[in-house]
């Protein structure tokens, strides 16, 4: 199951630009529930609630039950609008969840066992393609996080979906099939010293097999 995270609100009777920033001069931050075809309901915010949200991180992928009044309604955050001057937070959007509808969240991937990768180990450099993934999820089965262990792992190995942990009942939005999340990648140290090591051996195969060099006739 899901963790939920509870926010109050405070309900607003008027919508439109000029309410939300008389919101916004009350030290309030202005927020919209929307979805499930049902009215938007018009909301504001206590504007530390979305700061502790964004510090903590994860936010595309975690689900809250915002309460207004006698309601509550059960929503993921879908956007965030940004002052573009002072880059704080100036406007919310949630999405109404509906039960037995899937919902497109953004998951974290968590790396684990770093130090038991011999790639890294022998100075390997870890290559991130995914640090989150775009899945579909039922709202009450969100992962938190997927997890990729990178025990094992080798200088140009790669962690794939398939090899990831907690991907139970979440379906990547990706086209591709089984896709690279990340590699361990050779430094340019590495391949001078692989390109070293291999010159001697090549230089002797080359040798090899070669007939030797005809003697000339005897003179009679």
């Amino acid at each position: 199951m899901a963790n939920v995270t509870t926010i109050e609100a405070e309900l607003r009777a008027n919508a439109g630009k000029g309410a939300a920033r008389a919101t916004r001069r009350a030290g309030k931050l202005p927020a919209v529930i929307y979805g499930a075809k049902l009215a938007p309901a018009i909301i504001d915010l206590d504007p530390r609630v979305i700061d502790r949200e964004l510090t903590r991180g994860g936010w595309r992928s975690r689900l809250y039950e915002v309460k207004f009044g006698s309601a509550a309604e059960r929503v993921i955050l879908r956007d965030i609008q940004f002052d573009r001057v002072t880059d704080r937070p100036i406007h919310i959007d949630f999405q109404r969840l509906a039960a037995g509808e899937p919902i497109r969240v953004f998951v974290k991937v968590r790396f684990i066992n770093e130090l038991a990768s011999p790639g890294i180990k022998r100075g390997g450099v870890m290559n991130v393609v995914h640090n989150v993934v775009e899945c579909l999820c039922d709202p009450d089965a969100v992962p938190e996080h997927f997890t990729a262990d990178l025990t094992g792992l080798e200088v140009n190995a790669n962690i794939r979906w398939n090899d990831l942990k907690g991907t139970e009942g979440a379906k990547p939005t990706s086209a591709e099939e089984n896709f690279v999340i990340a590699s361990v990648a050779p430094t340019k140290g590495m391949e001078a010293a692989a390109s070293a090591e291999a010159a001697p051996a090549a230089a002797a195969g080359k040798g090899k097999g070669k007939a030797a060099p005809a003697k000339p006739a005897a003179k009679k």
